[in-house]
């Protein structure tokens, strides 16, 4: 029971030692790891001036790793998709006009598409992969469907005023 008692004391300390580094929970998660590790590996310490030391110094270093873990993984930099304000499209009156042109020169392009490309990139637009395209399209081989689609974009994009080149 003293063993049991001793384990108890000791789980408190490193979970108070640990959340004044990290959130609660993560802190009882880290405790939790800290005595399977002393059962483990450390089984023949009994005294409580030799596991309390010890947990803590293990306890540090799991710290420290899950903080290089977390700087690796670039947690610390990361923004909140919420925090991110999002853009006025309608601000600025010159951007309007110039998305207004544009696509006022696709509708007018696609127009002028034979109907296979038009076809093609309807289904492109319902988020059809390229072996769907293939199946509904009747084509023999997915090269196909991939040369279609590159004419179909050099076609679009010359019609609309574009050079393919600069692509």
């Amino acid at each position: 029971m003293e063993r049991e008692e001793l384990l108890s004391k000791l789980r408190e300390r490193i979970v108070r030692f640990a959340a004044s580094y990290m959130q609660r929970d993560a802190a009882e998660d880290l405790a939790q790891e800290v005595l399977m590790l002393l059962h483990e590996k450390y089984a023949h310490l009994e005294r409580a001036e030799d596991l309390l030391p010890l947990s803590l110094q293990i306890v540090r270093f799991k710290i420290m790793s899950l903080r290089r873990k977390s700087v690796r993984r670039g947690e610390y930099t990361q923004v909140s998709i919420t925090d991110l304000p999002l853009p006025d499209l309608d601000a600025n009156p010159a951007d309007y006009v110039e998305r207004k042109q544009m696509l006022e020169r696709l509708h007018q392009a696609v127009g002028q598409l034979g109907e296979r490309c038009r076809e093609l990139i309807r289904l492109k637009l319902q988020g059809k992969s390229f072996p769907e395209i293939q199946k509904i399209m009747g084509a023999r081989a997915i090269n196909t469907i991939y040369t279609w689609d590159h004419r179909c974009r050099k076609h679009l994009l010359e019609l609309m005023g574009g050079d393919w080149d600069k692509q």
